[in-house]
């Protein structure tokens, strides 16, 4: 028997890569980077500052949606928690989970990540 899901994104929500600026608030510290890539649950981005598991933080992603063929830029906050951190030559790679987002936010990082989808993938 062949398994046809092979390769196939197992995640509920799906990922991309797309470098995003994105503002994170951590122990009293600032940082500002971009994304590497991004889903409605989480967001994976660079630092040059550690930061260790389980820290909760705060995030300000600014999402360029295109609607009716017009960008508009989208503001989305949220809490999260670092969940994965990788330490890097340059820095470190952390992964946040958003632990604490609204619906209407998850809904406007639905909206971007779907644009980048083919229309039979999205899920939302």
């Amino acid at each position: 028997m062949v398994n046809k899901n092979i390769g196939a994104e197992r995640r509920q929500y799906p990922r991309i890569e797309q470098r995003l600026p994105v503002k994170i608030v951590a122990n009293g510290y600032d940082f500002a980077t971009a994304t590497q890539n991004i889903s409605c649950v989480g967001a994976y981005c660079h630092l040059t500052r550690y930061i260790p598991p389980f820290t909760r933080v705060m995030v300000t992603l600014d999402l360029p949606i295109i609607s009716d063929n017009a960008k508009i830029d989208c503001i989305v906050e949220c809490k999260g928690v670092i969940v994965r951190t990788e330490d890097k030559e340059d820095g470190f790679n952390i992964a946040i989970f958003f632990n604490e987002i609204t619906e209407s936010q998850r809904n406007k990082i639905a909206q971007y990540v779907s644009q980048f989808l083919p229309h039979s993938s999205s899920r939302f």
